[in-house]
């Protein structure tokens, strides 16, 4: 079994994890490789790494990997997929964050996780993406134009809201006066979209919920669209440019730029282990706190 691993921090919350998750790996002679960024993280923290010899490093991934492990919380695995991208890896995540909708594996359990993957007792939870255009072109966008959880639109360095022009399909929907507007998949809408009042969408929905920013017009609410919509986004404001963010990833753009935005031609796939849901962490991490079922 081939096996990356991906994380952005090493510290004291982070440390514990990765040495169980290491020393596993050693023991059940996975053939691990280390993000050679998080490789040096380690290096430059700890003595550990020197242990683990036998493991290599890698900068991009190929079809010959069987699995990446995140580190992290949920914003880890956002930056995880920009290395599967399109070659269909599934990934998992060890929770050392918060909140941890994608990250779901806990520290306590990171040995028998492992173990289930080995054992094939796992199913795979597809998610959709979202891919983004502009017109004219931006460089920064074009090299990596797809993002997991949501594509948003907002206002850059001022107080003043901003425009967004928005179009459904080809046909004029409305043109929020807001900080911002969020287009979110599924997966995203436990995240950005929640926080600004956007409704909670199951992952195997074929939806996408566009979610304005702090409107002007309080009738403005979130809206749930098929997620086969084309969206067409031109913004105006009293600055020359605005912000498009792609998950964590931010770019700046001159506003009366052409934004299109549609449900990416790929899936991310998300190992569930068994005994494991969506609807199980909804309810133990958003709605009613820990489950109080007899």
């Amino acid at each position: 079994m081939r096996v990356a691993v991906f994380g952005r921090f090493y510290n004291k919350t982070t440390s514990a994890s990765v040495l169980t998750l290491f020393n596993y790996l050693l023991k059940k002679d996975v053939d691990a490789y280390i993000e050679t960024e998080f490789y040096n993280l380690i290096k430059n923290n700890s003595s550990i790494i020197k242990d683990f010899e036998s493991f290599k490093i890698f900068d991009t991934l190929d079809t010959s990997f069987d699995l990446l492990i995140s580190v992290g919380g949920d914003g880890t695995i956002l930056r995880a997929i920009t290395f599967v991208k399109d070659i269909d890896i599934p990934i998992v995540g060890i929770n050392t964050g918060r909140l941890g909708f994608l990250a779901t594996i806990q520290v306590d359990a990171i040995e028998q996780a492992i173990q289930n993957i080995i054992d094939g007792k796992y199913k795979i939870s597809k998610r959709s993406l979202l891919s983004i255009e502009t017109t004219p072109e931006n460089s920064d966008i074009t090299e990596m134009n797809f993002a997991l959880n949501e594509i948003t639109v907002s206002r850059k360095n001022t107080t003043s809201m901003i425009t967004v022009e928005t179009y459904l399909d080809g046909e004029y929907l409305t043109s929020y006066w807001s900080d911002g507007l969020i287009i979110s998949t599924p997966t995203g809408s436990t995240g950005y979209s929640l926080s600004c009042g956007g409704p909670v969408i199951t992952p195997g929905a074929n939806s996408l919920v566009l979610t304005p920013i702090a409107p002007h017009n309080l009738s403005a609410r979130p809206l749930v669209i098929p997620d086969s919509t084309e969206i067409r986004l031109r913004v105006d404001g009293r600055e020359e440019q605005h912000l498009v963010s792609l998950d964590s990833r931010i770019a700046t753009l001159d506003n009366g730029t052409i934004i299109t935005i549609k449900k990416a031609n790929f899936k991310i796939k998300m190992i569930d282990l068994f005994g494991e849901s969506f609807l199980d962490t909804l309810r133990k991490k958003l709605l009613w706190g820990e489950d109080r079922r007899n």
